[in-house]
């Protein structure tokens, strides 16, 4: 059995500014997205455009350290 080497990260690929979403107060929003090979993730925070990259980035840093432990390859029985 052979595992790739080449470990797909959840990286940040775009972080802009919005309106707020509807209902919401603040006019200072941003929506994200996280990229992992064909995988999305969109999220939306009111903030600052650093703020809200730093949040991205630390949650694309969290996802990649959950990818890399007890879930990536498993024996058959």
């Amino acid at each position: 059995m052979s595992i790739s080497s080449d470990k797909q990260e959840y990286k940040v690929v775009m972080v802009k500014k919005i309106a707020a979403p509807e209902g919401m107060p603040g006019d200072n929003w941003h929506r994200y997205v996280i990229r992992c090979d064909t995988s999305d993730i969109e999220g939306m925070r009111p903030g600052t455009l650093d703020s809200v990259t730093e949040h991205a980035e630390s949650v694309a840093e969290d996802l990649n350290s959950r990818s890399g432990g007890a879930w990536t390859a498993r024996k058959r029985v």
